[in-house]
């Protein structure tokens, strides 16, 4: 449907310093969650409301509240879970689903080894949660689990995007709309985006 690359001066100093290798893995996750809440603000830009009564100090008012059912958020293990933080501080009842999926380091190919999300995803928009789009081949199969699942509207929240992965959800999934904080250059021939940020999962969980 559409890709939305995120534009922002805080944006980029975040950025900037989630990039950095000298960046600790403490900052790196504070970073991480800080950059998920503005994807998720954004991605959220429709989110259904219900309306609402609330009795101020100076009387009653009219309102509008997030209807926090209608939204699943899906991290890909592991390192979507880094974004869970961020996500639940814009939406703090938000449903969570989770996908496990690996990739064969010679063929870049993800495998599937968990999948597990609430019932009733047909009545909700599920928001896929992964750092980094590169190839494309692990957001495009959690994308068409959930559709498996029943899934009718689907958004994905990156933090990093590489052309090649982007290509990919256009042309396999192209009901899906792409929020991402950077479009970044190219993958190099081992799977890694350039410039990126390394291995996000390896400097969220201090694995490096």
């Amino acid at each position: 449907m559409s890709t939305n690359i995120l534009s922002h001066p805080l944006l980029d100093h975040k950025l900037a310093l989630l990039r950095s290798v000298g960046t600790s893995t403490k900052d790196f996750r504070e970073l991480t969650n800080e950059i998920s809440m503005m994807l998720a603000y954004e991605a959220l830009f429709d989110a259904p409301t219900v309306p609402t009564v609330v009795t101020t100090p100076m009387g009653r008012t009219r309102g509008q509240l997030v209807d926090s059912d209608s939204f699943v958020f899906v991290p890909i293990l592991r390192a979507g879970l880094g974004m869970m933080d961020g996500v639940l501080a814009v939406m703090p009842n938000a449903k969570f689903g989770h996908i496990g999926l690996e990739r064969n380091e010679e063929t870049l190919e993800p495998s599937s080894y968990y999948f597990k999300t609430p019932r009733g995803l047909e009545n909700t928009i599920a928001c896929v949660l992964d750092p980094m789009l590169a190839t494309g081949g692990s957001a495009s199969a959690a994308i068409a689990q959930l559709k498996k699942a029943g899934a009718k509207k689907i958004k994905l929240l990156v933090m990093v995007a590489a052309p090649e992965g982007v290509e990919k959800i256009e042309q396999e999934h192209p009901d899906v709309d792409i929020f991402a904080a950077v479009l970044d250059e190219y993958v190099n021939n081992v799977g890694y985006i350039v410039p990126g940020l390394g291995d996000a999962g390896d400097r969220i969980f201090g694995t490096t």
